[in-house]
């Protein structure tokens, strides 16, 4: 059995985040928190600069059936029949840490209760998607019929070459990071950059209502700057695929989409005389 879960009041009374709560993997995480358990929404954390004191007044001491990590994510199972599961959520935005504290009903809204299909996207067979060595936590594409390798992508972090040339990529966002880089102005390099690829398009592993439910930055700013960006650069959709198993399957889709079409589109080509075109033909 773990050790169990502690929450104490934080000695800086200036602090925003009253509580501070030790996760027990490996040495112990110390996080500053709002809330001593995450009930109705998530709850903003923030790592704590200083060890753990046994001096600090303990509001709660939860027992833990087991804590786990998964990528960014840290799972706790409490000892107890009610509110006995929770997650920790590790991401990054504008290049700093974020973590979010949220209970088993916030992160059971963001599985919707589907079964994904196991078909081949747009018939292709043995796709292979392009993974950027720079990507943290990659998707496996263990469900789709697809293989992954890892290569420096010039831009974006998955895609698909055809006879050597990059003809679409995909860019992932968690929500956090898509607010980061709408406010901080980053994002409009991006689709800049994406618009130069063939094929491309951002998808975010949450919903656009959570925009709204944003802390620490005002979620219209965000609305707003999310739509200029689709009026600027049209041609790269930012999509909301609600979750990371259906941003998975939505890239793996779109990638396998874009194989065909280039597929398509070459012996459309070959059909035409030599040195002719469509418009030639008109």
């Amino acid at each position: 059995m773990p050790d169990p879960l502690l929450v104490a009041r934080n000695p800086d009374p200036d602090s925003s985040l009253p509580y501070l709560v030790r996760i027990p993997l490996g040495e112990g995480i110390v996080l500053r928190t709002r809330e001593t358990w995450p009930r109705t929404s998530k709850v903003y954390c923030h790592r704590h600069d200083q060890a753990w004191s046994d001096d600090l007044e303990i509001i709660a001491e939860t027992p833990l059936r087991s804590v786990t990590r998964r990528g960014a994510a840290i799972d706790i199972v409490a000892d107890r029949t009610r509110e006995a599961r929770s997650q920790f959520v590790l991401t990054r935005a504008r290049g700093r840490e974020m973590i979010f504290w949220q209970n088993a009903r916030v992160a059971k809204a963001a599985r919707p209760n589907i079964e994904l299909p196991t078909a081949r996207g747009s018939g292709v067979s043995d796709l292979e998607i392009v993974v950027d060595t720079r990507e943290k936590y990659a998707w496996k594409f263990g469900h789709q019929q697809a293989s992954t390798v890892k290569k420096a992508l010039p831009v974006g972090d998955y895609g698909v070459y055809a006879e050597g040339e990059l003809i679409a990529v995909v860019e992932r966002k968690s929500l956090a990071d898509l607010a980061g880089a709408l406010s901080g102005g980053r994002m409009a390099y991006r689709l800049g950059a994406l618009e130069g690829v063939p094929r491309a398009a951002v998808v975010v592993e949450n919903r656009y209502s959570e925009i709204f439910k944003l802390e620490h930055v005002r979620p219209a700013l965000i609305a707003d700057a999310l739509a200029e960006c689709q009026i600027r650069w049209p041609s790269v959709p930012i999509v909301f695929a609600e979750n990371r198993s259906l941003a998975q399957e939505w890239t793996y889709r779109f990638l396998a989409a874009a194989i065909q079409e280039h597929g398509h589109s070459a012996a459309a080509t070959q059909l035409l005389p030599d040195g002719s075109d469509a418009d030639d033909r008109a």
